[in-house]
């Protein structure tokens, strides 16, 4: 049996109650986080553009674009979810993966789920098919396009396919042209380009939805396609443990910060500095970041949009340092002219190291070793100066995350759109959803009020 075979008899036998207690914990720390990211994202122009474009070229009563008063048929409401989702780049992220995969997922899973009158527990195992087989497709798209990067709407294409598969109910033959369909029409998304030029283009993960999603729509048609990456001998280890190992558990975490992950480990070498010494930033003369090749691409300096804030180290970093956080606050466009954050951004350098890149590259290529190191030297108008040394962690909270800062977080960001009642009805259904019957009981409480 090679690996598209057991894909696709993965997709087709998983079962909520087959699944291990730890995966179905984790689908709904997931579910959390997304919506978290969802809701919040509905505060960034390419939520109001996508969701006013969806149902005039998508028209339909299928599914609801959350937030924004509008419906559109399944891959409309997908589309546009989907681009919210990841409009403040606060989504979770995976391993193997160099990217985002709840944002994919989920609106995949909700569209269809909504149309379908379908409850919890099955929309929380097609997201659970879509995260399993997202790290082990998208690890085995990575190596046959390197040295090429292309943005998470890639591989998230055969990711989608998989959760509608499921949803739908396809046989084995069918999800294997679903896969196989997703992935030959898969965006091109040359994300090194767009870390450069930020811009709403981003991972793609609205085309990923649309294409996942018209995938399984095609092949339950009986449209056929070329046999899938999945079933190369050569990633037949990585296909192996399908259904027996779930890479989520440990695979996925959360972010804590609205900014590229690239970032995040130059904020966690400032938040050390703060834990060990005494100082102050109007003292800061200076400050020179140490990062892989990854990091210093952002090297956005002064923003003027959210896209340039988030794929950038310089900005973030800055704001941090001032605020004590980065949220929708800092990297939405009324806080962009902020002189404060602009006069220390303007202290910032950013250093490409060899080191560091050699170290990350393992990790990068998708293997099982390697870390994203990072280091921040601060010096001081007195002409002292302190140093975070190598640091490797990236301030995510960490997958089997502790549900506190889970909630904080969830808090934190629905709390720029909703009202306190309707945040605690969501966090007391989201982490009880396998109870909920119909999954138009969620869409109705993230309805525009």
């Amino acid at each position: 049996m090679d690996g598209n075979e057991q894909a696709a008899q993965f997709i087709r036998d998983a079962h909520w109650n087959d699944l291990p207690d730890a995966v179905q914990h984790h689908s709904k720390q997931c579910l959390i986080d997304i919506i978290a990211a969802m809701v919040s994202g509905v505060l960034t122009p390419i939520s109001d553009i996508t969701a006013g474009y969806a149902p005039i070229t998508w028209p339909g009563d299928d599914a609801t674009i959350l937030l924004q008063d509008k419906r559109a048929s399944v891959a409309g409401a997908a589309f546009a979810n989907a681009c919210a989702a990841n409009a403040l780049d606060c989504d979770d992220g995976g391993a193997y993966t160099r990217g985002h995969q709840g944002a994919q997922v989920f609106p995949t899973a909700l569209a269809l789920c909504e149309t379908l009158r379908l409850g919890g527990s099955e929309m929380l195992t097609a997201v659970v098919v879509g995260y399993e087989i997202s790290h082990r497709f998208a690890r085995c798209w990575h190596d046959y396009l390197h040295p090429i990067y292309q943005a998470d709407g890639s591989w998230g294409s055969v990711a989608s396919a998989a959760t509608a598969a499921r949803l739908m109910g396809l046989d084995i033959p069918t999800i294997k042209q679903a896969l196989g369909i997703a992935e030959y029409h898969a965006p091109n998304l040359p994300m090194e380009r767009d870390l450069i030029d930020p811009a709403m283009v981003k991972h793609g993960h609205g085309w990923a939805v649309m294409t996942g999603i018209v995938a399984a729509e095609l092949a339950e048609r009986g449209f056929t396609a070329i046999p899938g990456l999945m079933g190369s001998e050569k990633y037949k280890d990585w296909l192996a443990t399908l259904g027996n190992e779930y890479i989520m558990v440990d695979g996925v975490d959360f972010k804590s910060h609205c900014s590229c992950g690239w970032g995040h480990t130059a904020i966690a070498a400032v938040q050390k500095l703060q834990r060990e010494h005494d100082w102050q930033v109007e003292d800061i003369a200076a400050i020179t970041v140490e990062g892989h090749h990854w990091a210093v691409v952002l090297h956005t300096t002064h923003p003027t949009t959210t896209e340039e804030a988030q794929f950038s180290v310089k900005w973030p970093l800055a704001a941090y340092m001032i605020d004590g956080e980065v949220g929708p606050d800092q990297i939405l466009e009324p806080r962009l002219g902020d002189a404060a954050i602009n006069a220390l951004v303007d202290k910032i350098e950013l250093v490409e190291s060899e080191e560091f890149n050699e170290l990350y590259q393992p990790s990068f290529e998708g293997g099982d070793e390697g870390y994203s190191p990072g280091r921040v030297l601060i010096r001081f108008e007195n002409g002292s100066a302190i140093d975070s040394g190598v640091v490797t962690e990236s301030c995510r909270i960490g997958a089997r995350g502790d549900e506190e800062r889970l909630e904080e977080k969830f808090r934190w960001l629905t709390g720029y759109v909703l009202e306190q009642d309707r945040i605690d009805q969501l966090l007391e259904m989201l982490w009880h959803f396998e109870e909920v019957s119909d999954v138009r009981e969620l869409t109705t409480l993230l309805r525009k009020r």
